[in-house]
Formats: C-alpha cells, sequence, structure tokens
C-alpha cells in the first residue's frame, strides 16, 4: 500500500449521503421532514460513517415539484424551517466532522419566482423576458409550439401565455428555463454561490448541470419518427427501469440509437464557461468547497468535460447506476469510467440510486435476491477509486413502494398518467412498529404512506441485528477507512465467466454475477457482503468480497 504524498481534499475519496429533505426526518410533526428534523438525525449519520450529507432543496418554493422549483435561492422555505435552522445544521455536522453539500438549482425557476412574474407582466419583448427563453409560436396565428422539444416530464416543453407567446421549461411548466445568456442569469447565481458559501456550505450539488445553455437557434429536435418521450439522458422513468434481463439484439439496436441522440438542448458548449467562472469562486474560498455536477451526459468522454481542472469537481457517473447485473457491464462501466477521466485528474464518483430512479434493490431483482445483490454491488463500489455517493434509506435495504394513485405527488404523474419517483422517495423508517415509524412525533402517515411491513427494516430494528443490511454497511464503511483509503487509484477490472475481479493496489473485489458459486483464490478475507460458503473458500452467487 502506497502512502499519497499530501492529504488528497476531502471530497476525492469521500462517501456522501444524500439526504431528500422532504423525506428524512420530521421534526414538527406535519409529516413533512425538515431542516430540524435532519439536524437530530445527524449523529446518526456519523455513525453510519460516512463523510458529507447532500441535502435536496430547501429554498423557499411552491412545491409543486418538491423543492426543485425555486422562488427564492437566499432563503428557506417555511416548511423546512429558517436560515437560522440551516445555520445550526450546518453548525451541527461540521462539529461531528461532516461536510455539507447543498443543492442547486440553475436550469429553471419557479414560475413564482419574482423574475418570472415580472416578465409575465411586462408583456413581449420587455427586458424582463429576456432573462427566460419566451418566442412566438409556429402555424397559423402562432397557435403551435416554436420547436418540438418535449419535457423531461411529458408532453411539449412549451406553454402559452394569454398574450401569445411561449415560454421553455423542459421539466414542468411551473418550472421555466432561464437564458444563461442573458449576463443578469450568471450574475444572479454567482451571488448566490457567495451567500451560501458565505454560511459555511462546503460544496454544491449542481442539478441539470449539462442544461442551462441550449443551440441559440432553438432549431427541432431530430429524433425517431416512433419517439413520444424525452432522450434518457434526462431522469429515466421508473417503469423504463427494468429488472435484470438479457439484453435482446433489438434492445442493443436500441442503446446505440439513444447514444447517438440528438440533444440541442442539453449539454452545450458555452455551459462549460458558466463552470470556469464557479470554480473561480469556490477557490476563492477557505476550506476545501466543491460542486459536483448532476450531468445526463451521454458519453464517458463528454461526462468527464465537466470536472476538467479549471471547472467543477466531481459529476455523477450515471453508467454505474444504469449498468445490469452482470459482471462484463460492471467491468465496463468501471473500464470506461476511469478511461475518460484519466487525463482530467479528477477522481470518479459511484451511485446505484437517487430520488429519481427506482431503488437498486428493486432493480436488481427485489426480495432478498435484490437486497442480497445491492450489498454485493455496494461492497465493490466501496472498493471503487473516487467517492461513494449513498441515497438515504439503501443502507436500510429499502424497496421501490407501489405508492397508490391517490398517494402520488410526482409532477410528472399528472402529466403522463405514469408512475412517477415517489416510489423511491417514502420517509425514512427510524423505530416502532407501525407508521410513522419515529419519522416524527404525529401519528399519522407522512406525506407519501409508509408500507405496514415495515418494522423489520426501521433503523432500530436494523441496530439490533448483526446480519442486517444496516450493520453490513457500518462494516463496509468502517473496512473501506481501514483498508481502501491511502491506495494506489489505479485499478483495473476485469471478468471470468459471471466473476467481475476489480484489482487496486493489493485489495481484490469479487463479485459473483453468475448462478453458481465459485472458489476463492487465495488471499485473506477482509469483508463480504454475505456469508461465504464451505469455510469460507467459495464465493456464492450474488455475493462479494475483498480479499488481501
Amino acid at each position: 500500500m502506497s502512502q499519497p504524498q499530501e492529504r488528497a481534499p476531502w471530497w476525492r475519496d469521500a462517501v456522501v449521503y444524500q439526504v431528500y429533505v422532504r423525506s428524512f426526518a420530521d421534526a414538527d410533526g406535519d409529516g413533512v421532514g425538515d431542516l430540524p428534523g435532519i439536524t437530530s438525525r445527524l449523529p446518526y449519520l456519523r455513525d453510519l460513517g460516512v463523510d458529507a450529507l447532500w441535502i435536496t432543496p430547501f429554498y423557499t418554493s411552491p412545491q409543486r415539484d418538491h423543492g426543485y422549483d425555486v422562488s427564492d435561492y437566499c432563503d428557506v422555505d417555511p416548511l423546512f424551517g429558517s436560515l437560522a435552522d440551516a445555520d445550526e445544521l450546518m453548525r451541527t455536522a461540521h462539529d461531528l466532522g461532516l461536510r455539507v453539500i447543498v443543492d442547486l438549482v440553475p436550469n429553471h425557476t419557479s414560475s413564482d419566482h419574482p423574475w418570472f412574474r415580472a416578465a409575465v407582466a411586462a408583456g413581449p419583448g420587455a427586458p424582463e423576458r429576456a432573462r427566460y427563453l419566451f418566442r412566438e409560436g409556429t402555424g397559423p396565428d402562432g397557435s403551435q409550439p416554436p420547436n418540438n422539444w418535449l419535457s423531461v416530464f411529458g408532453g411539449p416543453a412549451w406553454t402559452r401565455l394569454d398574450d401569445g407567446w411561449w415560454y421553455l421549461h423542459l421539466f414542468d411548466s411551473t418550472q421555466p428555463d432561464l437564458d444563461w445568456r442573458n449576463p443578469e442569469v450568471g450574475d444572479m447565481f454567482e451571488g448566490v454561490l457567495r451567500f451560501w458559501l458565505d454560511r459555511g456550505v462546503d460544496g454544491f450539488r449542481v442539478d441539470v448541470a449539462h442544461g442551462m445553455y441550449k443551440e441559440e437557434s432553438l432549431r427541432d429536435q431530430v429524433r425517431p419518427e416512433t419517439a413520444d418521450e424525452p432522450e434518457p439522458h434526462t431522469i429515466p422513468r421508473p417503469e423504463e427501469q427494468a429488472a435484470p434481463a438479457a439484453r435482446s439484439e433489438e434492445a442493443e439496436r436500441s442503446m446505440v440509437e439513444r447514444v447517438l441522440a440528438d440533444e440541442p438542448m442539453w449539454d452545450q458548449p458555452e455551459v462549460h464557461e458558466v463552470y470556469r467562472r464557479w470554480r473561480k469562486v469556490l477557490d476563492s474560498y477557505d476550506g476545501e468547497r466543491m460542486a459536483v455536477a448532476e450531468a445526463w451526459t451521454q458519453t464517458a468522454e463528454s461526462m468527464a468535460m465537466f470536472v476538467r481542472p479549471d471547472e467543477l469537481h466531481q459529476t455523477f457517473n450515471f453508467a454505474w447506476l444504469g449498468a445490469d447485473w452482470a459482471a462484463d457491464d460492471f467491468a465496463e462501466v468501471i473500464t470506461s469510467s476511469l478511461e475518460a477521466l484519466e487525463k482530467t485528474d479528477a477522481a470518479p464518483t459511484w451511485v446505484m440510486s437517487n430520488h429519481d430512479v427506482i431503488r437498486h434493490t428493486t432493480r436488481y431483482g427485489g426480495g432478498e435476491v435484490g437486497v442480497a445483490r445491492g450489498r454485493a454491488a455496494t461492497l465493490v463500489m466501496l472498493a471503487l477509486p473516487g467517492s461513494a455517493y449513498v441515497y438515504q434509506g439503501e443502507e436500510l435495504g429499502l424497496e421501490q413502494v407501489d405508492v397508490p394513485p391517490e398517494a402520488r405527488t410526482d409532477p410528472s404523474w399528472f402529466r403522463t398518467g405514469k408512475p412517477g419517483r415517489d416510489g423511491c422517495r417514502v420517509p425514512m423508517p427510524w423505530s416502532g412498529a407501525r407508521p410513522p415509524y419515529g419519522f416524527g412525533p404525529g401519528g399519522g402517515q407522512p406525506w407519501i404512506p409508509q408500507p405496514d411491513d415495515w418494522a423489520p427494516l426501521t433503523v432500530e430494528a436494523q441496530l439490533a441485528s448483526e446480519d442486517s443490511t444496516l450493520a453490513f454497511y457500518r462494516r463496509a464503511l468502517a473496512a473501506r477507512s481501514e483498508w481502501v483509503r491511502g491506495l494506489d487509484e489505479e485499478t483495473t477490472a476485469e471478468v471470468d465467466g459471471d466473476l467481475l475481479v476489480v484489482r487496486r493496489g493489493g485489495l481484490t473485489a469479487l463479485l459473483n454475477a453468475g448462478a453458481e458459486p465459485v472458489p476463492l483464490p487465495a488471499g485473506e478475507v477482509l469483508m463480504s457482503s454475505g456469508p461465504l460458503g464451505k469455510g469460507g473458500t467459495v464465493l456464492p452467487p450474488d455475493t462479494s468480497v475483498w480479499l488481501r
């Protein structure tokens, strides 16, 4: 094992825990999570063994997209608390040795933002409208949208006002896209960055980081005649995230078509100038401040452009999240990701679940199989160089919940009639035998109802069992600190049948993605995701192990 000459920046190999603010912990009993609730549970995160937490938006918002529709970037929505609560959260986290990353939403505002209200009131041609993307329509009397772009949440990406003009919204109609070619927009967001940096935040997760700039002509998108959904580099719909299965020839062709998608609304070169400006701001502050991009790019090479030395520090690697349960898929993701980042000197990131996708335990097959596979993939992920992002509840083995239609709140559900993202956002179960499982002091169901059979999955129940998924996560994170940190970052991933073999320094991580047990090579077992067979000499299916 080789030791680094200097201590690497904290974020380079951090384990970051994503807190979905509405669903983590409720301090005031209204059924919705809040900042004081998060603060009360920070010791849990410290004891879990993570290094930082990323908190989804808590800014002033009408909550039509659960905080990703911001009406004031420099205040806290009363639903979640106050600025004083935000300050207390950061103070407490820092006292516990935890860093705090906050979400930033620069692609669009809420339609309740003062800028958009002023734009609507000012009328066509007014300077207030130059902050957004207003256009005249096409067809007779301008009655058709300016182009054929589709919203990520379903339907057209344009809405017409009473004065006949249209505005662009790549998400919900209450989330108008900003025009980043207007310098006022960039100046406003630099002010937002400085506001939160001055209050002590350690970093930003940049929502829709590949958006912001669109091709200036706003030309039509060229897409297959049968296309009726936006291209999938954006939020994958839960119903599109099927359980693992052998890919057909047709599916392989579809993947190629998706890679070659025409995307005039995403990943434009001008966006990188924004991040060069932001990098200068971040570097001007003490304490190793950082930013991570949520960039759903089409290739690993495009992903790497966001983390060039003068841009952002990290970008989410969604290829790992999208990989099938197959050794060759995992190996390809590891190899291509590391190769793409090689010239940037940026550390990779690895993530398997978040608030926008089906939980990986369900994607991996559900039930005991899904949980076992989730633990196995997690152990391999924690052996890789770079940072690991953990979504709240995955340490409990939570699966996707089939939320009843009357309880769904995702705006995509209302626009398409298809199940949205509510199933991965069900509030955390902390204790007790029935809902709300210690989520808050109230006695009723929280904002999304919890299943009646979650009592064995609560934090309280799992802390009492050495075999629980929570106990596994705590051991795995402690083992990562002991055995992985400080290793050379050079890593190889190979496949031997259904066996994934990852080598890094003196550590070998093996994952059996097949249906038959395989013999373990010689070496000291440091950690395994489940019981090993034949006295510790055999790796069962759906299990991984670290060897030294």
